[in-house]
């Protein structure tokens, strides 16, 4: 249903209407009939006021209200043998326009009956005092056919009404799913493209990475097998020079790990599926936060579905996910504390698998750094290298699963993973690595 809320020219076209009606005969009380014919445009101009103010009976108020006015015009036109009785379609097509074919009739009916009802007004007048009966002629053809047929005009109207204006809604209907459809299609179009771009700037940036800390560790070696001669050869002779030797040696060894996280980023994920149960997971890498951070203020609420099927995975590999993604809310939210809502259920977009977020209660991630919070090498810390939700995406991706977030500053980030169900086709391999690092 369309609401008017300006004069618009069908209204105008409507008044047009009337006002024609208004000077034609009989003319016979002519002010009460063309009051009550402008009170019936008023009202159909207006009637949407009706609907706003009473959304629940509006509609049945609009009904009746034509019908007195209908009806009133009768009254002041010749009662039942008034050639205005044709304003009863008004009532009628708008019942057909606003309530299904049950009610439609329902209200056509009681229409009827008000038409009706001035054949039985016109007896009871028109009754002779001196001798009791009734000196109106009632005959079946000038009065119960005539009355019969206008009657089942206002039925087939109604019917007519009714069946277009519910072909109507139904093709509306139809094209708002539809819509809503192409709506939905699009926005998981949207992602698919971005997960294709972040998949194909990973691929990219490990084999970059790969090379990079090949060429590294061999000078790496050699310059921390040299720190450790001069160590031996000067260890009495020269404290100066055996300390700086061991500042090489220990830098060497920190470059050496951060060579090792390149590794791990840049080399495939040979995975090792069993069956497992998501929640044991979960908790595993919420403990291994709490480890990190025993001292966090942040209290952790669970919601598990209790109908969660089992997933056939790589267990140390996903844990590093949930490890992961539970130190980014414990750092996000800092000292000040906050909450931890983690929550898995199945998969609502039709596929098979569980869905699992983590949202916090955090600062939130500004919409510039969405996209590139799983870039590799990107952090927002001080001391960080970047690859923690990188190898957390990786690890995902090679799942055949996702990973998105989303967040609104000031109102924490809301990290969702889906994992399938199904089984996966990696050979049964597990190449173990360190920790990632969480953002």
């Amino acid at each position: 249903m369309t609401q008017r809320r300006n004069f618009a020219w069908m209204d105008l076209l409507w008044l047009a209407f009337l006002a024609g009606v208004a000077v034609l005969p009989p003319w016979t009380d002519i002010i009460h009939k063309q009051l009550i014919l402008l009170a019936i445009g008023v009202f159909q101009i207006f009637e949407y006021r009706v609907l706003e103010r009473f959304p629940e009976r509006g509609r049945s108020y609009s009904v009746i209200v034509k019908i007195l006015l209908g009806s009133m015009l009768l009254d002041h036109t010749e009662k039942i043998l008034s050639p205005y009785y044709l304003i009863y379609f008004v009532p009628v097509v708008t019942a057909a326009m606003y309530f299904d074919l049950l009610a439609t009739l329902a209200w056509t009916t009681l229409t009827c009956l008000a038409y009706w009802s001035f054949l039985f007004w016109e007896l009871f007048e028109d009754i002779d005092p001196a001798t009791g009966l009734c000196r109106y002629e009632i005959t079946m053809e000038d009065t119960i056919i005539p009355l019969a047929i206008r009657a089942l005009f206002f039925f087939l109207a109604a019917v007519v009404v009714n069946r277009f204006v519910t072909e109507n809604r139904q093709q509306m209907t139809r094209y708002r799913e539809l819509a809503e459809t192409l709506a939905e299609t699009n926005r998981r179009l949207e992602q698919a493209q971005e997960e294709a771009r972040r998949s194909e700037r990973l691929a990219a940036l490990g084999q970059l990475s790969a090379g990079l800390a090949h060429e590294l560790r061999n000078p790496l070696a050699v310059i921390k097998g040299s720190a450790e001669t001069l160590t031996r050869k000067l260890s009495s002779s020269d404290p100066i020079t055996t300390e700086l030797a061991g500042y090489i040696s220990s830098e060497v060894n920190r470059m050496n790990a951060l060579v090792t996280r390149f590794l791990d980023f840049a080399r495939p994920h040979h995975l090792d599926p069993h069956q497992e149960q998501i929640p044991a997971l979960i908790e595993r890498g919420l403990k291994a936060a709490r480890d990190r951070w025993p001292d966090a203020k942040v209290e952790v609420e669970r919601q598990f579905s209790p109908d969660l099927p089992e997933v056939t995975l790589d267990g140390d590999l996903i844990e590093r996910v949930f490890t992961n993604l539970a130190l980014n809310a414990y750092e996000a939210m800092g000292s000040n504390g906050g909450k931890l809502r983690v929550a898995a259920s199945r998969s609502s977009d039709g596929k098979r698998g569980v869905e699992i977020s983590f949202q916090d209660t955090g600062p939130g991630i500004p919409p510039a750094l969405r996209e590139q919070i799983f870039n590799p090498f990107f952090t927002t810390k001080e001391s960080g290298v970047g690859l923690g939700l990188s190898i957390v995406s990786k690890i995902v991706d090679d799942h055949h699963g996702w990973i998105r977030v989303s967040s609104e500053p000031g109102k924490g980030a809301n990290f969702q993973v889906f994992l399938p169900s199904g089984e996966s086709t990696d050979p049964p391999k597990h190449g173990d690595g360190e920790k990632a690092e969480a953002r």
